[in-house]
């Protein structure tokens, strides 16, 4: 086990966390605010810790996937530990737990809330929630990537256990130069969404913010009335970038290039993402028609709610707590699909439900065909066999999660609908739920181990459930002391003949 380098990397991360916290104390700086205190404070300690983590230099920085998975959960555990202190010591928050809370469901990109109102916070603190949503969307170490002076491999593992999606591919031979093209393409649609909005009325406060939670895909707003209470123009500009930011980045990408058939033509999961989205919108809209003037009215809320819940954005128009049980059935759906594969977005993804989809139309066939050889295929391509196996995995492990944290949470006696949609809505890191945690609800009710539970639920939703739960699995441990004690270094040699080429 190469202790050396996954202390290196956690210092580096507290480093970053360090500049993260300065954005805050600058809006405070700005608008007078004694609350710039405690995150100026906040960042000079996670400087001083990192700096520390990363005086003992390691001889080498190649390390493999069982490092990576200990590497990415312990930094999104310590992100969220160390961006809670300045939000309870301002006192905005009543317990450390309920700081906790918001700054996970922040960097998870979840945007749940144990605030009851968001109007009473410091415009420091209303904005760092926000700007953990961005700085969480892509990956605090998909950005450390492009600087790190890690092997291919080693990148390539980090990157394998942080990014959302089945398979993680490189855009260029250099996995360091598929990161820095990420979070370019990212800035660039974070700059142009702040641009628009202001072009549409907004302070450039407002439009930062904003624009931190749509383009991270995460939903913390500025005022308790979430994007209701902006013109339409705004809510649109929303929706497009909520849309855009569901999508895989890789897309984009290929669009620069100037391979548009590539990037969509050919592209059977942007197909069926953009089908699930408006044929969703549609169904809704002529079933919640009555409530609104026009059909355009209605379809532009419906078109929003689906929107913000398939990305796991989490913003909200309308209460549709209130709507009819078709409606509210179909957004419960869309939290289960989620976003598309390489994305900020969570959920099951567009792409693993479309192999699922694949392998059980191919069992049926199989059935039927016995000496048939069926094989799924996405893109025109044919899907390896140990991808499907693994998206087979994970929708069972995916179940039995929902199942044990429904079960450890109803222990606080609140309904069925709430519980189920809690879990869902902090696994798939959507946000709001149903009933007690609808869009004018909040988690406030719940126990602390009821919020423990759930917050573990957005980091193993955030990342994916295996580099999570990889970490309880006692042979993974056995496999960790073979290697610290050098008995079993054939197994590191595979490895890297395995990734060597990367």
């Amino acid at each position: 086990m190469n202790y050396a380098v996954i202390r290196y990397i956690l210092g580096t991360v507290l480093c970053c966390q360090s500049v993260f916290l300065l954005a805050p104390a600058l809006v405070a700086a700005v608008y007078k605010e004694q609350e710039g205190f405690w995150y100026l404070a906040a960042a000079a300690a996670c400087f001083v810790i990192g700096l520390l983590l990363r005086v003992c230099r390691t001889k080498t920085k190649v390390f493999y996937s069982r490092e990576a998975f200990l590497t990415v959960t312990s930094s999104w555990v310590i992100l969220g530990m160390t961006g809670a202190l300045p939000m309870y010591m301002t006192g905005e928050y009543k317990t450390y737990i309920d700081a906790m809370f918001d700054t996970i469901s922040g960097f998870t990109t979840t945007g749940a809330s144990v605030l009851s109102t968001v109007e009473e916070l410091s415009r420091a603190t209303a904005f760092w929630r926000c700007f953990t949503h961005w700085s969480g969307g892509m990956g605090v170490l998909v950005f450390l990537m492009a600087v790190l002076p890690l092997s291919g491999s080693s990148n390539m593992h980090l990157m394998r256990a942080e990014s959302p999606g089945p398979s993680v591919g490189k855009l260029v031979p250099r996995v360091r130069q598929t990161a820095l093209i990420l979070y370019k393409i990212y800035l660039f649609i974070t700059l142009l969404q702040v641009v628009l909005l202001m072009l549409a009325g907004l302070s450039l406060y407002e439009a930062l913010a904003l624009s931190f939670s749509t383009v991270g895909t995460g939903g913390f707003a500025l005022v308790d009335s979430s994007i209701a209470g902006y013109s339409h123009l705004v809510q649109i500009i929303i929706i497009v970038f909520m849309l855009l930011c569901a999508l895989n980045f890789n897309t984009y990408y290929l669009l620069l290039i100037r391979k548009p058939k590539e990037a969509i033509l050919h592209n059977s999961e942007v197909k069926w993402f953009l089908m699930i989205v408006f044929s969703a919108a549609a169904v809704i809209t002529l079933n919640i028609r009555d409530g609104f003037q026009s059909i355009l009215e209605a379809f532009h809320t419906a078109l929003f709610q689906v929107a913000t819940l398939i990305s796991s954005t989490g913003f909200a128009t309308a209460d549709f707590n209130l709507w009819p049980e078709l409606s509210r059935t179909i957004l419960v759906i869309l939290m289960f699909v989620g976003a598309c594969a390489g994305s900020t977005g969570g959920g099951f993804k567009v792409s693993r439900l479309m192999i699922v989809v694949g392998a059980a139309k191919n069992e049926l066939l199989s059935m039927t065909h016995p000496r048939s050889v069926q094989k799924v295929h996405m893109n025109g391509r044919r899907v390896p066999d140990n991808i499907v196996k693994t998206a087979l995995c994970y929708m069972t492990v995916y179940v039995f999660v929902i199942i044990g944290s429904v079960l450890l949470i109803s222990i606080d006696n609140f309904d069925m609908t709430t519980n189920l949609t809690a879990v869902l809505a902090t696994l798939n890191n959507i946000g709001p739920g149903l009933n007690e945690v609808g869009p004018t609800g909040n988690f406030g009710g719940y126990s602390v181990l009821s919020k423990i539970v759930l917050m573990g639920d957005m980091l193993i939703g955030r990342l994916e459930i295996f580099p999570v739960l990889t970490l309880f699995a006692p042979g993974m441990w056995r496999i960790l002391s073979w290697h610290s004690n050098k008995k079993y270094d054939k197994f590191d040699k595979l490895e890297k003949d395995e990734y060597g080429r990367m």
